[in-house]
């Protein structure tokens, strides 16, 4: 498996296919990056097309285990982001 693409190289691929510097496309990619932070902070989702779909979905409170003690305790309700892939990202990638 292959290292992570970094930021700074997903900006330089951003601004090769956009024919634009990489402080352009540095920029779009921080304005995407807050728009799909606050829209999923407040609830919402944000579907990228061919990519797939980001929501935030609530979890109830819940009895866990600590594993080193055995100590069951009650864990409060939290929230949990979730992606699911679009099928066309899943068909380029299975070829």
């Amino acid at each position: 498996m292959s290292k992570p693409m970094t930021k700074t190289q997903l900006v330089a691929a951003i601004a090769e296919a956009m024919d634009a510097d990489k402080k352009s496309a540095g920029a779009a990619l921080d304005a995407i990056t807050a728009v799909i932070t606050k829209e999923v902070a407040a609830g919402g989702a944000v579907t990228l097309p061919g990519v797939g779909k980001v929501y935030c979905k609530s979890r109830p409170e819940r009895q866990v285990r600590n594993p080193a003690t055995g100590e069951t305790m009650m864990k409060p309700a939290d929230k949990q982001v979730k992606v699911t892939v679009a099928k066309a990202l899943k068909d380029a990638v299975n070829g």
